[in-house]
């Protein structure tokens, strides 16, 4: 099995029992979930950075540097989908559950797919 470092979008102060944001470029924080061969190693935050003009490319940048390789969503448009995937960082949906650790457990247990361009949204919301 693999190693790689997990982003979750979160609301307030994230965590593995926080909320999913709804939309990642909007998030509070960002969870961040070191997983190896299926378990969960570490968890850590990483707070979001404002939304600008152009800026659903800040966070695309923002875990990159943080060595995220895999990220999981209940919602992204394409463009800063496009940027995760000229990064290196695989892009996963779960577009129906708020808890964290339920996502994240399955993420660990390759039980998540990873998002189509029919699962896209089309920004703004």
């Amino acid at each position: 099995m693999a190693s790689y470092k997990l982003a979750v979008p979160s609301d307030g102060e994230g965590g593995l029992d926080g909320q999913r944001a709804g939309h990642f470029g909007h998030c509070d924080v960002f969870t961040l979930i070191d997983i190896e061969d299926g378990k969960i190693k570490e968890v850590n935050l990483l707070a979001n950075k404002e939304h600008l003009q152009g800026g659903c490319m800040v966070p695309v940048q923002l875990l990159a540097n943080a060595g995220v390789n895999r990220l999981v969503v209940g919602g992204i448009g394409m463009r800063p989908l496009m940027g995760f995937k000229e990064v290196g960082i695989e892009v996963y949906y779960d577009g129906e559950r708020r808890d964290i650790r339920p996502v994240v457990e399955d993420m660990a247990a390759d039980k998540l797919s990873q998002i189509t361009d029919t699962q896209v949204c089309g920004g703004g919301q």
